[in-house]
């Protein structure tokens, strides 16, 4: 597992690391057995960022992700973590006590003295915009209850926003092959300021593996069965926002693009890897051989120069216009 620097400190975390929404059974049902086999699947390949949020199964992850740390307490694991989105505070209670009591339950959650990284949780745009809940987070830091703070934004206008805020470590967004708006200014922009990126959906929530058709069927409450035209959120968290018939219809376009001795998804997470400015691209698993699989990409050549232009080309020419929601 090659390491990259993450964002302004001398600061090394492993190139992939583990999206752990998954953990939190709202992509289908993922027992507490088998989350710590994921997590340990993880260690053992040399993963050492952790991505969760306090809503993924109402704290279940983090709880499992607590569990995981105390298990290891010597090794050097990297939890990023995320608030807002809590019915305490989601859309309009966004008060400095409201945001402490989702810290002081995320420290205990994750059984912490302090968060290594805690990113707003797709907050509105005009909290982000107002930017008190940067200078909450920042008194936390001073406190000692925090150690950075950061944001996960939908849009990548919101993700400009917030690179004006002092402070901002770190901005997580979606980004993959089929969504690559980040490349025009977001990505330049970061590398400038030392922002670390964190890739979200750099599968574009799995239809990027290959190995779904129109006869796949989710579980119930997998959200890319109840979510696909933004039901219950923004629609961009679930396929990027594009429509499922489209996004089979572009992957089986992709794949006379995958060089040889490349899975589908080894391929689509490496144009992540290749992208300058990416820190850590932070695919999900809900079995623990998926995470062995996802690893290895870190291990693989780049892709070719030609190819990523090719790939650029392939996205403004026919994924662009399909991708709805806020982008």
């Amino acid at each position: 597992m090659h390491n990259r620097q993450f964002g302004k400190e001398d600061l090394s975390i492993s190139e992939v690391g583990l999206g752990c929404w998954q953990l939190g059974a709202e992509w289908g049902e993922v027992s507490e057995a088998e989350a710590q086999r994921i997590l340990e699947a993880a260690l053992e390949k040399g993963i050492t960022f952790y991505d969760t949020a306090d809503v993924y199964g109402d704290g279940r992850s983090e709880a499992f992700i607590g569990e995981f740390l105390k298990r290891h307490p010597a090794r050097n694991l990297f939890v990023a973590t995320k608030v807002g989105r809590r019915d305490l505070l989601y859309p309009d209670q966004y008060t400095r006590a409201n945001v402490t009591t989702c810290i002081d339950r995320s420290l205990r959650n994750l059984q912490v003295d302090a968060l290594d990284l805690v990113q707003t949780h797709c907050i509105p745009t005009e909290v982000m915009r107002d930017g008190e809940i940067y200078e909450w987070l920042q008194l936390l830091c001073d406190e000692g209850k925090i150690k950075r703070f950061g944001a996960s934004v939908e849009t990548m206008e919101e993700a400009l926003l917030c690179m004006q805020h002092p402070g901002i470590y770190s901005l997580q967004i979606i980004f993959n092959v089929l969504r690559q708006k980040a490349l025009d200014k977001v990505l330049p922009m970061a590398a400038e300021k030392k922002v670390g990126i964190i890739v979200r959906l750099p599968l574009n929530s799995g239809l990027l593996s290959g190995k779904f058709n129109r006869q796949t069927v989710f579980a119930e409450n997998d959200h890319r069965n109840f979510n696909r035209d933004g039901q219950a959120f923004n629609v961009g968290e679930t396929f990027g926002g594009l429509p499922y018939a489209k996004g089979l219809e572009l992957v089986d376009e992709l794949r006379s693009y995958v060089p040889e001795g490349m899975s589908m998804a080894q391929f689509a997470l490496r144009w992540c890897l290749d992208q300058q400015g990416v820190s850590v691209i932070i695919p999900g698993a809900s079995r623990s051989e998926q995470v062995y699989t996802n690893a290895k990409v870190s291990d693989l050549s780049p892709l070719s120069e030609s190819l990523l232009n090719t790939l650029r080309e392939f996205y403004t020419s026919k994924a662009h216009a399909h991708i709805r929601g806020a982008y």
